[in-house]
């Protein structure tokens, strides 16, 4: 499939925008401009509860988002880690999928806004997503819910996270019951085929993510550390059920594709679903691609097909 027609006329927008690229302005620039982002999400649907609050980090109070759609005092959970290459985004742009999500999925949600990168290099923002974890499992009866149905979710630099973050619970001997990973960035490796197939004009671009990949890792020395790039773990083997979502025309692709190999290799549960048409960043798109939603509602319905 060529890609979605709605998707063309985002990208020409977003081109006719004239934003610097990440390489091309300081940090603090780039922040800024990602505000009008949270427009892409479109309006939230209404929701039974959301709480802001802020949790202990390893090394700062972080904040976070609670998604409840229900009051079952036993509900799932999923924790959510956002993407935008470990250096931008925030909980707001996430806002309306988080709202579809916690209600299709019937889960309650825990979005949290780790520290980022340049400032903030890896580990930071891992260890806070990994703390966030332990917080929710910890504080399961208070937050009413299930502490045997906690996973993870996170897109592109978040399913990074989110990847990472099951593999030090798997570690560790920390029960989650899934992990969902939309796009994820999971290796260093710039010369797969998708790298080189949509390395420019498809919004994100294999220079960007040599940037972004720069800036959290600052050098090569955690390159082989599966924490930072999971790609490089001795064996998935232990990993809960996964669910992988990809965009077709996405510099991410071969990481989903080869990250998933390597799960089903060491006899992972792994439900894998390419979005046609789709470019990098679409799952938090809600006001720009019907697939959006879609994705979504895949992946709150694989959640629930896990649980039960």
């Amino acid at each position: 499939m060529s890609l979605a027609p709605e998707i063309v006329a985002f990208l020409e927008k977003a081109k006719a925008a004239g934003l610097p690229d990440v390489w091309q302005a300081p940090v603090d620039v780039l922040r800024a401009n990602t505000q009008s982002r949270t427009a892409n999400g479109g309006t939230p649907d209404p929701i039974f509860e959301v709480v802001n609050t802020f949790i202990p980090g390893p090394t700062a109070d972080l904040p976070v988002r609670i998604y409840r759609p229900n009051n079952n005092p036993n509900n799932s959970a999923i924790v959510f880690y956002h993407g935008g290459g470990w250096v931008l985004n925030f909980i707001d742009i996430y806002d309306a999928s988080m709202h579809r999500l916690a209600n299709q999925s019937g889960a309650t949600v825990i979005s949290v806004n780790y520290q980022k990168a340049p400032e903030h290099a890896f580990p930071v923002p891992f260890d806070d997503c990994y703390a966030t974890l332990l917080w929710t499992i910890k504080n399961a009866q208070k937050l009413q819910i299930d502490p045997k149905k906690i996973g993870v979710l996170g897109d592109s630099a978040g399913g990074n996270l989110a990847s990472a973050v099951a593999l030090k619970a798997r570690d560790n001997n920390v029960h989650i019951a899934f992990e969902v990973l939309i796009y994820p960035c999971n290796n260093r490796d710039f010369t797969t085929k998708s790298y080189v197939d949509f390395a420019d004009g498809y919004g994100l671009s294999t220079r960007a993510m040599q940037w972004f990949w720069d800036q959290y890792l600052q050098g090569n020395s955690h390159d082989s550390n599966p924490y930072a790039c999971p790609t490089k773990a001795k064996s998935l083997k232990g990993l809960p059920p996964t669910v992988v979502v990809t965009a077709e025309y996405d510099p991410l692709l071969s990481d989903s594709e080869n990250y998933t190999e390597l799960l089903k290799r060491d006899g992972v549960e792994v439900t894998y679903k390419e979005f046609e048409g789709m470019n990098h960043g679409f799952f938090a798109n809600l006001a720009i691609t019907p697939s959006a939603a879609k994705a979504i509602d895949f992946c709150a319905s694989e959640i629930k097909r896990i649980l039960n």
